[in-house]
């Protein structure tokens, strides 16, 4: 099966089994700055963690790769003072994982994750502070559907996503219904389509940046490509990154890496994000 290969067993590589290791490790040490397990909702996972910074200029909201269905966010804390080292606070989300919960569902659990994050950094006293969505594989999917989220429509209504970061996403699900991954997904080709934001690129949307390894299957370095043209042919501001040397993996290496290429994209995008006014109450901008 080419979409078996190109989705699971090609993105493996000789060096994973001490990459996870040694990002657990480096998480440990930099969750002793953090506030841990901040609740979002009554599930399990429904919680979030969150590291403030000296002079705060805009707040990552970032969500951990496993397809949906695996991986924690302690995982990944090690990415946090990467970002508050420039004055950006930074939230790292569980979210309900499949079979458990659906896409749809898992997707609706973030969006009510962002609204506890926004209400967090308000009460910090900084309401108006530009958010940005960020997430790596499906964690990037998750992203792009919170940047498409009509958040005015809300209850209670809130402002935009500022920009996005996505990392080695999956923008359209249809391959995956023909991937062991789907046991637990449990997609059908409407489903797929219904939870695929690569077809439905809305009339606003913000800037984004869409990154991937170099090393990465075909398929991921397509599915890049392909939500970076469909942000431009929308009108919409996109910024590809393709990381040199990088895999699915050690993209996030990259991503952490204050000499690397990506980091500087991303801060840079932060850096162009208007500081909004804040009224007293701490809601808009």
């Amino acid at each position: 099966m080419l979409d078996q290969f190109q989705y699971v067993e090609g993105q493996g590589r000789p060096g994973f089994a001490t990459l996870i290791p040694r990002f657990e490790a480096l998480s440990a040490a930099a969750a002793t700055n953090g506030r841990l397990d901040i609740r979002y909702g009554e599930a399990a996972r429904e919680c979030f963690d969150f590291f403030g910074a000296d002079q705060p200029r805009a707040t990552l909201v970032f969500f951990h790769a496993g397809y949906w269905q695996s991986r924690d966010k302690a995982t990944f804390r090690f990415i946090a003072p990467a970002f508050t080292r420039h004055g950006v606070q930074v939230a790292l989300v569980n979210y309900p994982l499949c079979p458990h919960v659906s896409i749809g569902h898992l997707v609706e659990a973030a969006r009510r994750a962002v609204t506890a994050v926004r209400a967090h950094v308000a009460s910090l006293g900084g309401g108006g502070l530009p958010l940005v969505a960020a997430g790596h594989s499906a964690g990037g999917h998750i992203a792009v559907e919170l940047a498409f989220t009509r958040w005015a429509s809300r209850q209670p209504p809130a402002p935009a996503i500022d920009a996005v970061v996505a990392l080695s996403g999956i923008y359209d699900l249809a391959p995956l219904t023909r991937t062991t991954l789907n046991a637990n997904l449990g997609l059908d080709a409407a489903s797929a389509l219904r939870h695929s934001p690569l077809w439905r690129v809305p009339l606003l949307a913000p800037p984004a940046l869409f990154a991937v390894g170099a090393s990465e299957t075909p398929a991921f370095l397509s599915q890049t490509n392909a939500m970076h043209a469909a942000w431009l042919a929308a009108g919409h501001t996109s910024t590809q990154h393709v990381v040199a040397d990088a895999d699915h993996f050690t993209l996030l290496n990259a991503l952490v890496d204050p000499d690397s290429s990506l980091q500087q994209a991303v801060v840079r995008l932060i850096d162009g994000l208007a500081r909004p006014v804040t009224d007293p109450a701490g809601s808009a901008r």
